[in-house]
């Protein structure tokens, strides 16, 4: 039986239609994607799921007892609230079950009979439902999963005045997992995630999570890795889509070219009636075509087929950028460190050596906050190391994308930005409105778009029209800043395609790149070399790209487990073979014991108290030895007897200690 289904769901803004009388129906365990472009109604889609919105016609029905989680883009916290009280709220059901037992123990101790009985009911379906609800272990969980998304310990007591954004929308996300619903609805959950918090969602949401999935989300990636179905949203209709999103990408290809050859099949038709029409309407067939023009005016009313969109394939044709020397970037020794507001200092990389090749394409990867930003204003020459030396190559033209464009006049067109920024920086090519248009259609920005003014665009429109501009703009190194942040996954395959050089040495980017991202499928596609900072100060260069370097890591990281389950397993033998020598012992012990009180006596002691006996032994034999030296001991004949009598004692205890305390390996 479905755990949730939506039917016939219809909604518009204004006069804006989102979605179209869609149907969509989620199965117990079940794990959705909805992909589609940005303003599509992805996003009003799941608030309609999760009852957050109310559709202008349709029904959503979820199964009795079923609990649906979302997450919020928007983040309402109590200012005081710590870090680790937010995700403990995940649990305020089972913190009012424990409150509600420790209530029945309290009448317990004063009923009896019947009540008693009553209470004893009420006591095993307290206990049975806060076993469901996490029993007593949630700290561990709680821990868990902060960790996983990238908080420390030492952000637990951080309050919600004191987070960042970014580390609100991970908190929630932390508070939604741990509620575990029954149907978790995520729009964009990697939004603030570096991989490192992107690979445990996705082995959270494969191996931990038992519950349905419904996921917006723009990695692709973790498309691959957890859903088993996509949902498309495109011209306000749902399309379905079995398996993962590569799948989906070669179905829908084999789905709009079946798609083209039928538009293109019908409109050869109609143009061939309309030949028909126009070469008889005034003669002898005059009345045959008055007949096909009305057949032909229904046809096209009543079944017109769409053209598919986005069926072209893309290739940017860019201008050619001067050629640099072959070293574009050098650096030596760099290292760069920051004072906390807590005082402590933190070092971001140390010592840094590295060689920028012409036409080389570097990533730089690494959790979030470990100084990737940093580390490529002081390559660029924009920001001073503490120590060592960057610097660019010859004839080298930067392009440098940043996460903000506060530099951006708001009030240009798209197409009139575009065709200022190529004539400024490359003075010499002439760059016409149609051109600019053209390159504003490739990075999907429509005839529409086009005529907006900068400052009227969305966070991913802009960041598409600065990133034509810098592709465009004959730049020999290209240095971009997390460029898919804003942008939904056909602009980010339209970017990678922009960034993959042709055979043809105009065909695609052909300059030198340097990357900084999270987007594992751009990584991987764009980047030949990787700088891998770790969040400590350390910073390490690897030869080829992301999966290289993922599968390395796991290479690793089974050679360590499994020498750690080696030492483990020594450690247990030792361990076995330990108490195996000590029960054999305490048995010879026994045997002994019957006639030898004295190797009884010695076999009872533990190890560390034939020590501390063998030590108190050697003290006071060197304390009579001085006593003896002294002449006033000689002249005292009686004396000096009653400590060489003590002497004796004490050496004829000493070696079976001694060779108690070595027989057994200590």
């Amino acid at each position: 039986m479905p755990l949730l289904t939506a039917t016939n769901i219809s909604h518009a803004f204004g006069q804006r239609l989102i979605l179209d009388r869609v149907s969509i129906t989620v199965e117990p365990g079940q794990r959705v994607g909805v992909v589609g472009r940005n303003g599509c109604g992805k996003s009003t889609l799941l608030k309609i799921l999760a009852g957050m919105m109310t559709p202008d016609s349709g029904e959503v029905m979820l199964q009795r007892g079923t609990r649906a989680g979302y997450l919020r883009q928007d983040h309402a916290f109590d200012p005081s609230e710590t870090l680790r009280g937010i995700a403990e709220s995940a649990f305020e059901r089972l913190h009012a079950l424990h409150r509600e037992l420790d209530a029945v123990f309290q009448r317990m101790a004063h009923a009896g009979g019947d009540e008693l009985d009553r209470l004893l009911k009420q006591q095993s379906r307290l206990e049975t439902e806060m076993e469901q609800a996490g029993g007593y272990a949630v700290d561990h969980r709680i821990d868990e999963v902060l960790h996983g998304l990238g908080f420390t310990d030492a952000q637990f007591g951080v309050t919600a005045s004191g987070l960042s954004g970014g580390q609100k929308g991970r908190a929630a996300l932390a508070k939604l997992l741990l509620e575990e619903p029954d149907v978790l609805l995520l729009d964009e959950p990697t939004n603030h995630l570096d991989i490192d918090g992107r690979l445990w969602l996705e082995r959270f949401l494969t191996e931990e999570f038992k519950g349905a999935v419904i996921l917006i989300s723009h990695d692709r990636y973790l498309l691959d890795r957890v859903v088993g179905s996509i949902v498309e949203v495109e011209q306000c209709r749902l399309i379905d889509y079995p398996g993962n999103y590569r799948a989906f990408r070669e179905m829908r290809e084999q789905r709009r070219l079946t798609m083209m050859r039928a538009y293109e099949n019908q409109q050869d038709q109609f143009r061939k009636e309309k030949a028909f029409i126009l070469r008889y309407k005034a003669g002898q067939r005059a009345k045959q075509a008055r007949g096909r023009q009305s057949k032909l005016d229904r046809a096209i009313e009543r079944s017109t087929l769409e053209r598919p969109v986005e069926l072209e394939t893309f290739r940017l044709e860019l201008p050619k950028a001067e050629r640099t020397g072959d070293i574009v970037v050098s650096a030596r020794g760099l290292t760069k460190q920051y004072t906390s507001e807590d005082g402590t200092v933190k070092t971001l990389f140390r010592g840094f050596d590295a060689q920028v090749g012409r036409g080389e394409r570097w990533g730089i990867i690494g959790p979030n906050g470990a100084g990737k930003s940093t580390l490529v204003r002081c390559l660029l020459g924009e920001e001073d190391p503490d120590e060592g030396k960057a610097s660019l190559g010859s004839r080298v033209v930067v392009g440098h994308f940043k996460q903000t464009h506060e530099h951006l006049d708001g009030t240009l067109q798209v197409y009139r930005y575009l065709q200022n920024i190529i004539m400024k920086e490359a003075p010499g090519q002439a760059f016409s409105e149609q051109q600019a248009r053209d390159l504003a259609g490739a990075f999907l920005l429509s005839g529409e778009d086009q005529d907006r003014e900068m400052g009227s665009l969305s966070g991913g429109e802009r960041a598409r029209a600065v990133l034509a501009g810098l592709l465009a703009s004959a730049k020999n190194l290209l240095v971009l800043d997390e460029p898919t942040n804003h942008l939904d996954i056909p602009s980010a395959e339209r970017l990678e395609d922009a960034l993959t050089p042709g055979e043809d040495d105009r065909d695609g980017y052909q300059g030198t790149l340097i990357l900084i991202s999270h987007d594992r499928a751009l990584i991987d596609a764009t980047c030949d070399h990787l700088i891998v900072l770790d969040g400590k100060g350390g910073a390490t260069i690897f030869l080829g790209n992301y999966s290289d370097w993922h599968e390395k890591q796991q290479a690793v990281a089974k050679d360590e487990a499994r020498a750690a389950a080696a030492e483990k397993e020594r450690r247990e033998r030792d361990e076995a073979r330990r108490r195996k020598d000590e029960e054999d012992r305490r048995a010879a012990a026994r045997r002994a014991s019957k006639s030898n009180p004295e190797a009884s006596r010695l076999a009872r002691m533990t190890s560390d108290q034939i020590e501390k006996r063998i030590a108190e032994i050697e003290a006071r034999t060197r304390a009579i030895d001085a006593e003896m030296s002294s002449g006033e001991v000689w002249k005292d004949p009686k004396k000096m007897d009653r400590l060489g009598d003590e002497r004796r004692r004490l050496a004829e205890e000493l070696t079976p200690l001694e060779m108690e305390y070595f027989s057994r390996g200590a």
